[in-house]
């Protein structure tokens, strides 16, 4: 069940509905994985509308393992995301936006 208050956002992702999250856990494999910048270089792309595929790829695929989900970016390269790419880089940045705002803050 997603719970906007924790932070989720859904996702749909071949046909079946996945709940993100960016745990703090998610977040750390996140910068991690950034080839380029830190995880406040990430927030200032989005911010600025710079982001590229590969921000919200990492993005998407932090949230779907912060929701539980075992695959990996690999998993998701031939996979349909429903509403597509204009669609995956809203919910990335919803899912950015929910997991550094205040509770309260809308």
């Amino acid at each position: 069940m997603m719970n906007p208050w924790r932070g989720d956002v859904a996702l749909v992702v071949d046909g079946e509905r996945h709940p993100m999250r960016l745990t703090l856990g998610a977040l750390a494999e996140l910068e991690a994985g950034l080839e380029e910048g830190s995880l406040v270089e990430l927030v200032q792309r989005f911010e600025a509308g710079d982001c590229s595929t590969r921000d919200v790829l990492a993005l998407i695929v932090a949230g779907l393992r912060g929701g539980g989900w075992e695959g990996t970016a690999r998993d998701l390269l031939h996979a349909e995301i429903e509403g597509g790419p204009l669609v995956a880089a809203r919910k990335a940045a919803e899912l950015l936006a929910r997991a550094f705002m205040l509770p309260g803050e809308s």
